[in-house]
């Protein structure tokens, strides 16, 4: 539930205000709302310093990346006076932050240690060097939501999806975190998934990418076309995660199976390079750092990759097709992405022609 604050009780425009971009907004309002439960604010040095040093908070509790909102020295100071501030978003205040500490940070060992590069190619070290320099911290109160908009229809708090999930009388439910639009591999993925679990929890990230990612009106008209067509009524919820991409590989699965705990979720599908970028991570990386995290109170679910078989006549893996490099077709986000940049139609037994028809109907699918 959104943290209620009457801005009847206090006149606003008599304490100091903050623009806030709307990303930063998306962020407070994931605080709000629980989906980055137990986070009640933007985190504090202490926290912060726990987060990047062992990714856990300073009470020892699992989280992985730090949610923070950097400002200039002059802000900072002016924040620290005020003691609350107003946040404003597109001229509209929207909500209250109640200030508990203002810190500096070590960008470069922010970057080494969540995303275990400093390579400035990667977007997420190239985000945290173009940071302010000063971190505020402290509790939020936000009072007025982002206006409707069609990429926000199927936005959900983790109570509404709670309820669901207990309307429609699921026990197991399992999370699948997408940043692309489906080909038949994520299909057979999930379906896989679907038929060892009572319920699919479909969660595509809407937010900022990175340059030739697919743009979130394409992935959502994609993901709704399929579920019409391929799934049966009821099985899955399609439920969209408005937040931005980090790319943090490792850290980042652990991230994003916290807010698919939040939701409801009992596991989450977690495949061979979750949430990675370029070649920054080892493919099993996202995998393996849950061993260090058995506190999590969802479980993972751990996939090969998959690919088509031409002498099996569909999908598997290594693990249960005998067949040789030269009878896979591999398949992926940037194989995907190439066809569809030349105008050329998937054949079926790689995208569905109804998605595929979806994505050639935009002149420009991609993120500039």
């Amino acid at each position: 539930m959104i943290n209620r604050f009457d801005p009847r009780q206090k006149n606003l425009d008599d304490i100091f205000s903050i623009a806030i971009d709307t990303d930063i907004r998306n962020d407070i309002e994931n605080i709000a709302d629980g989906i980055f439960s137990p986070l009640e604010g933007f985190v504090c040095q202490t926290d912060f310093e726990s987060i990047v040093n062992q990714g856990r908070l300073s009470n020892g509790l699992p989280w992985t990346i730090p949610i923070v909102l950097d400002v200039d020295n002059e802000t900072a100071l002016k924040m620290k006076d005020a003691g609350e501030v107003s946040l404003v978003n597109n001229s509209e205040a929207f909500g209250v932050m109640s200030v508990e500490d203002t810190y500096q940070f070590d960008k470069l060992k922010v970057a080494k240690e969540i995303y275990q590069t400093v390579d400035l190619q990667h977007p997420g070290v190239m985000k945290t060097m173009n940071m302010n320099d000063v971190l505020v911290g402290g509790k939020i109160h936000v009072f007025s939501r982002i206006p409707f908009s069609q990429s926000r229809k199927l936005r959900k708090t983790p109570s509404e999806t709670r309820n669901e999930i207990l309307t429609r009388g699921w026990k197991s439910i399992v999370g699948f975190q997408t940043r692309n639009v489906p080909h038949v591999a994520h299909e057979t993925l999930q379906k896989t998934a679907l038929s060892l679990f009572d319920g699919l929890f479909i969660n595509p990230l809407i937010g900022k990418k990175k340059m030739g990612d697919f743009k979130d009106e394409v992935i959502l008209q994609t993901y709704e076309t399929l579920l019409g067509s391929y799934y049966s009524s009821g099985s899955a919820m399609l439920v969209t995660l408005h937040t931005e991409m980090r790319y943090a590989g490792p850290k980042e699965a652990i991230h994003h199976a916290i807010m698919r705990k939040n939701f409801g979720c009992t596991h989450l599908i977690i495949g061979r390079d979750h949430a990675g970028v370029g070649d920054y991570y080892q493919p099993l990386a996202a995998q393996k750092i849950f061993n260090e995290y058995p506190d999590l109170d969802i479980e993972p679910v751990f996939f090969p990759a998959f690919y088509y078989c031409k002498k099996c006549r569909g999908y598997s893996s290594a693990k249960i097709c005998p067949h040789n490099s030269e009878e896979r077709e591999e398949l992926s986000g940037t194989k995907m992405r190439k066809l569809v940049s030349s105008g050329t139609m998937p054949a079926d037994h790689l995208m569905r022609p109804e998605v595929a028809k979806v994505i050639l109907s935009y002149t420009e699918p991609f993120v500039k």
